[in-house]
């Protein structure tokens, strides 16, 4: 029988971890406990604190520097994961586990549908042409154009790319802690992190800021 060509073999591996990806959430999703409605009202009161750096738009991290992400049109269930990983300590950020090591799942909730607001839903055509990483390893959860294909895998279109770079590099190396993205991530070379990163940010519909109001400035 012939031998298959070692880029067939991680097309084919690439596929199969995309696969288990989605089983285990739809698995978890099956077993878990449903999560809360959150109250996007009282996730005003509780998220006042948030707009100091996800209410304006640009906001960079101070050390190391990137963008701030977005957060209007995500999906709110991925928001309360996010958290949570602060909260756990899954993904490190010394401001983020301070503010989500305070909060209740209820609070996460909340605070995740005051800042999402109607999720971005899919349908658009891809604009320009993707990294051939894209379609082996992003696509399957991700979606061509970059809306999460269910709640618990993140909207990527219109985020800022820097953002983008930054969390995969984390993955890879391990300051997030997620065995399917870092399987995913450990594929990519330094080139493909920007390629990825800055064709999901020209996709549409974007991703935006909720910009904090004038007398919070």
């Amino acid at each position: 029988m012939p031998s298959m060509s070692f880029a067939r073999v991680q097309v084919l591996g690439a596929a199969l971890l995309a696969a288990i990806a989605i089983a285990l959430v739809i698995a978890l999703g099956v077993a878990g406990t449903a999560q809360a409605a959150g109250d996007a009202q009282r996730g005003k009161l509780l998220g006042y604190t948030c707009l100091g750096c996800h209410g304006v738009e640009n906001y960079k991290n101070a050390y190391p520097t990137y963008s701030v992400p977005r957060l209007v049109g995500q999906h709110p269930d991925y928001i309360v994961a996010a958290l949570k990983a602060y909260r756990t300590k899954e993904r490190s950020h010394g401001t983020m586990y301070a503010q989500a090591s305070s909060l209740s799942d209820q609070d996460m909730a909340d605070i995740a549908a005051y800042f999402a607001g109607a999720p971005l839903e899919p349908g658009a055509p891809a604009t320009g042409t993707a990294p051939a990483k894209v379609a082996q390893l992003c696509s399957s959860c991700h979606g061509a154009n970059g809306v999460g294909i269910t709640g618990d895998f993140p909207t990527l279109s219109g985020q800022h790319a820097d953002y983008l770079e930054r969390a995969l590099d984390e993955y890879r190396k391990g300051g997030r802690k997620n065995p399917i993205m870092a399987g995913f991530a450990a594929q990519l070379s330094d080139t493909d992190l920007r390629e990825i990163s800055r064709y999901y940010a020209q996709q549409q519909p974007q991703l935006r800021a909720l910009i904090r109001p004038a007398f919070l400035l």
